[in-house]
C-alpha cells in the first residue's frame, strides 16, 4: 500500500499551521538569522546523561500517567529529595519498610504501586550498565530506526513503562520517538497504516516501518515527523503568531 507522502503531509500542515516559518518552529527548528535550522542538540546529549536522570525521568512519566501533570511538576523537588536525587545505588539500598514509609509522606504523590516502581526501574537500569557503560548510553545506542523494540524493551524489563508511558520518558530525555498520541492513531487508521489493536506487533510494526518511510523522504526526526501528523490531521489548535 503506497501511503502518504511527506511533501503532503508536510504542505497540510503548514496551511493549518500558518504557513511554512510557523511549522518549522512548531516541528521544533529555530532561527539564527533568517536561517532555520534543526534544533536536534538534545538527541546527541542522551548519552551524557548520568542514570539517575534517567530514572527520574521514568519515574516522571509514571506518576503523570492518569494524573494531573501540573501536581507532579509542582511535586517534583520533593521527590528528588525523598528519593536521593534517583542515585540508583541508594534507591536499590532502601528496604521494603523505608520504601512504604516514604510512600506514606505527604509531600509527594502517595501511590505506593507507583512508589514501587521507583526500586523496579533501579534494578533494571542497574542490571544493564554493561561494561561500564550507562544505561543511558545503552538508550542513546538504541537505532531510531527500531524504537518499538526499545518501548518494548522497556515495558518487558522495567514497571509500568507500556503504552505511552515509555516513549513519553525516552522524550524528555532528549531520545528520538515518534508518540502515538491519539490524533497520530486516528491519522494511522484513516490512511489504513494500521487496522488492528494499536499496540500489537503487528500494528506497531506497520507504524514504525510508516515513520521510516517518511524519515527516509525527508530527513526529519521521528519526534517531528509524528508531530506533523498530529498537526496535518489532527484537532489540534497549536498556532504560532509571525
Amino acid at each position: 500500500m503506497t501511503h502518504e507522502s511527506f511533501k503532503s503531509l508536510y504542505q497540510r500542515a503548514a496551511d493549518r499551521k500558518g504557513g511554512e516559518l510557523a511549522l518549522n518552529l512548531l516541528l521544533g527548528k529555530r532561527i539564527l538569522g533568517k536561517k532555520l535550522l534543526d534544533d536536534n542538540a538534545a538527541q546527541a546529549s542522551v548519552a551524557r546523561l548520568t542514570d539517575d536522570r534517567v530514572l527520574a525521568a521514568f519515574t516522571k512519566q509514571i506518576f503523570k500517567s492518569g494524573f494531573v501533570w501540573r501536581v507532579v511538576e509542582n511535586k517534583w523537588p520533593d521527590f528528588e529529595e525523598t528519593f536521593f536525587n534517583f542515585n540508583i545505588e541508594k534507591v536499590l539500598m532502601m528496604p521494603e519498610e523505608m520504601l512504604e514509609r516514604k510512600a506514606a509522606d505527604p509531600k509527594i504523590i502517595r501511590n505506593y504501586s507507583k512508589v514501587k516502581t521507583i526500586k523496579a526501574n533501579a534494578q533494571m537500569i542497574f542490571e544493564h550498565q554493561v561494561d561500564g557503560k550507562s544505561f543511558a548510553q545503552f538508550i542513546a545506542d538504541w537505532p531510531s530506526s527500531d524504537i518499538i523494540g526499545l518501548w518494548a524493551f522497556l515495558k518487558k524489563n522495567g514497571e509500568r513503562l507500556g503504552g505511552n508511558t515509555g516513549p513519553y520518558a525516552l522524550r524528555l530525555l532528549g531520545k528520538d520517538t515518534f508518540i502515538l498520541s491519539s490524533d497520530v492513531e486516528s491519522y494511522l487508521r484513516a490512511k489504513k497504516v494500521i487496522d488492528g489493536g494499536l499496540q500489537t506487533k503487528k500494528s506497531l510494526t506497520a507504524i514504525q516501518a510508516f515513520f521510516n518511510d517518511l524519515q527516509q523522504q525527508s530527513g526529519y526526526t521521528l519526534t517531528q515527523l509524528s508531530r506533523l501528523v498530529a498537526f496535518a490531521s489532527g484537532d489540534n489548535y497549536v498556532q504560532i503568531d509571525i
